[in-house]
């Protein structure tokens, strides 16, 4: 099929009014970016993308990423008229209640959206982390017969993507790892929300990327043609840089009284959407595409369709001749993981002496062994989180095996890039630093738990028992924070061998993300509790640790280091006081409601927890007429074990809190 400029030029004008009407209609939405960049849409979906509107998942695609994600209905009116199954009510039906059209692009939700980007910068490093997976899946996977990965990843940014931190941090990485298959479209329209963007920006920012090592193109005027070149360019380079095109785009184009000013970014211009419309030369019929631009489309997708085929039949080959590469392959898409991981991990010493970061180090590799595809990386911590995967390898440019990544100091870039693994479906990702420095990269984070990406964060020194560092580095509230995060279930074990459980929870969920707060300094082994019940109660989120040998009148909780203190406590308050190990408060919380009354009786109401953390998150289990140990300030600079005395994180003050109540 010949590509049809004058086609695509209608059709750029008739996702114009998708845009227009669709906005228009709910009364809310982002008209700027639909406008301004209508023709970029037409070239990439008209022309350039590799991707099979009806099998969205297809492995061999081309990636285009939307990160300013604002500008949802750019994404929504290309997928309509390329032939996915976002139907023109699904359009009509813009930010409605249960819509495949939300206000910005979910993962999942529409067929043909990559990524779930919402908050600005998250799309890029989103982009950049596809990139490195792709980079990987075809080291693995491809042979000198058969390219079964071949692709490239396209990501649509704005002036607010690359004024965020994070975008800066995942694109320096790109650079760094030569991720050449990236092409960043820089949406260059110099206004921003609240004033152009002059108001805060002054920098160059084609050499700010030049700097990064990317080779950059600029464009402006009517691109068209002059976009479609710059693709070709930067499809066609093979020079070790990822890409960026500046395309300098009339934000709102379309709608003259708006067009080039902040105003045009949001919603301002449908108000003019009759006018808009008949400039545009479209018709009164709202919501149109015509016959021309839908038959160029369905010849478009029958090229692709057949394109589609020459690799299919070049993977069913790969598949005949590299049958256990296959099964591996399907495996990783799957996500499937060994039935057997506690059997591959071995019981730690009864008088081991451990950091659980250290028993963490020992766990993670029988895991990697038993799972080829779980990947793991650390903003600049392997020494300290000790995650580092043994005989892995480092992933770098020359070496794209390597299963362990440096991200350099970039904790939010490193977890918006695992999210970008996620999104490619083939790779487990893991990462580590600080659980303080949780705080950095929880967007990233909280993106991960929405959109349901089996990542594992492996965050250490998950105390003030990090003790000489100080209130900076002691998390506090910081494990709290992030157990109210929806679908992110967060794992603090006790010891060694709740450590292994931690790990293997980790490994089996699949359906969202699980974070292990793990210690700096060394826990005693808790031998009176059976090993298989340390672990497998790590899986069930909670457990009775020690059960009382009279009528039950007391029950003590904790977790991670603090659980030897309810231990130790319990050896003290009589026959009738039991002890619940409680690592993970939303496993716990999935748990049948019968398990959950076993273990936490309604009737015994005499509770006490204790956590070096702040109390009042523990107040669902322990209720009114329990109580809490805890802290209510921050940490202070001094020995880990001073510091934990100084704030009573001890036996004897549960002893005490117990003997008090009522």
């Amino acid at each position: 099929m010949s590509l049809n400029l004058e086609v695509l030029s209608h059709a750029a004008d008739q996702a114009r009014g998708l845009a227009i009407d669709a906005v228009h209609a709910s009364q809310s939405g982002h008209l700027g970016l639909p406008l301004g960049c209508a023709e970029m849409g037409a070239v990439l979906y008209g022309y350039v993308l590799k991707h099979n509107p009806d099998k969205p998942r297809w492995i061999g695609r081309d990636y285009f990423v939307l990160s300013a994600g604002h500008g949802s209905m750019f994404l929504y009116a290309w997928l309509n008229i390329s032939g996915y199954d976002v139907p023109m009510s699904e359009i009509k039906r813009f930010r409605q209640l249960h819509s495949k059209t939300p206000g910005h692009p979910e993962f999942f939700e529409t067929p043909g959206v990559e990524c779930t980007t919402g908050p600005l910068g998250q799309g890029v490093a989103n982009s950049v982390g596809v990139a490195m997976a792709a980079k990987m899946a075809a080291a693995r996977f491809n042979t000198p017969e058969h390219k079964i990965f071949d692709q490239h990843i396209f990501c649509l940014a704005g002036d607010g993507c690359l004024q965020e931190g994070v975008s800066a941090e995942a694109s320096a990485f790109a650079g760094h790892f030569g991720l050449d298959n990236l092409i960043l479209i820089y949406d260059s329209n110099a206004v921003t929300l609240d004033a152009m963007a002059k108001a805060t920006q002054s920098e160059d920012t084609g050499m700010r990327y030049r700097a990064y090592g990317f080779d950059v193109q600029e464009i402006q005027g009517d691109y068209m043609q002059a976009f479609l070149d710059a693709l070709k360019v930067a499809k066609e380079r093979d020079n070790g840089k990822p890409q960026m095109i500046i395309a300098h785009t009339l934000i709102g184009k379309g709608i003259p009284e708006v067009a080039g000013t902040a105003k045009a970014h949001g919603e301002s211009g449908a108000k003019y959407a009759d006018a808009a419309r008949k400039g545009l030369g479209l018709p009164e019929e709202h919501y149109f595409v015509s016959d021309e631009v839908r038959d160029y489309f369905a010849e478009h997708k029958k090229q692709l369709l057949a394109d589609y085929d020459k690799w299919e039949k070049s993977y069913d080959e790969w598949r005949k001749t590299n049958a256990g590469q296959a099964q591996l392959l399907d495996d990783a898409i799957e996500k499937k993981v060994p039935n057997d991981l506690f059997g591959r991990i071995p019981v730690f010493p009864n008088d081991a002496k451990l950091a659980t970061r250290k028993a963490g180090s020992e766990v993670l590799q029988p895991l990697a062994q038993a799972m080829p595809f779980l990947i793991s990386g650390s903003a600049d911590l392997h020494g300290s989180t000790l995650n580092y995967i043994k005989d892995g390898g480092d992933f770098t440019r020359d070496q794209l095996t390597g299963r362990n990544i440096h991200y350099g100091i970039r904790e939010h870039g490193m977890c918006a890039i695992m999210n970008g693994v996620g999104y490619h479906g083939v790779f487990r990702a893991s990462g580590a630093t600080f659980l303080v420095f949780a705080d950095y990269c929880r967007a990233a984070i909280r993106l991960a738990a929405l959109s349901k990406l089996p990542n594992i964060y492996i965050f250490t020194h998950d105390s003030i028992a990090v003790g000489e560092d100080g209130p900076t580095h002691e998390p506090v509230e910081t494990v709290a924070s992030l157990r109210v995060m929806k679908q992110l279930d967060v794992i603090r074990p006790a010891d060694p061998e709740e450590t292994a459980g931690a790990f293997v929870a980790a490994a089996e969920r699949i359906d969202g993300p699980t974070l292990l707060a793990l210690t700096r300094q060394t826990v005693p082994m808790l031998n009176e509790i059976d090993v298989k019940l340390r672990r497998e109660g790590v899986l069930r989120g909670g457990y009775v640790a020690k059960k009382e040998t009279a009528k039950l009148d007391l029950i003590l909780l904790s977790c991670g280091s603090e659980l030897q203190h309810a231990l130790a406590a319990a050896k003290e308050l009589g026959e009738g006081t039991r002890v619940v190990s409680m690592p993970c408060f939303e496993r716990f919380e999935r748990q049948p409601e019968s398990y959950r009354a076993e273990v936490l009786p309604n009737e015994c109401r005499r509770r006490v927890a204790i956590e070096a953390g702040v109390p009042e998150i523990w107040s669902q289990y322990v209720g009114l007429d329990g109580k809490i140990i805890g802290l209510h300030r921050f940490g202070l600079s001094a020995p880990g074990n001073e510091v934990m005395k100084e704030f009573g994180i001890d036996a004897q003050h549960m002893i005490d809190a117990a003997r008090s109540l009522g």
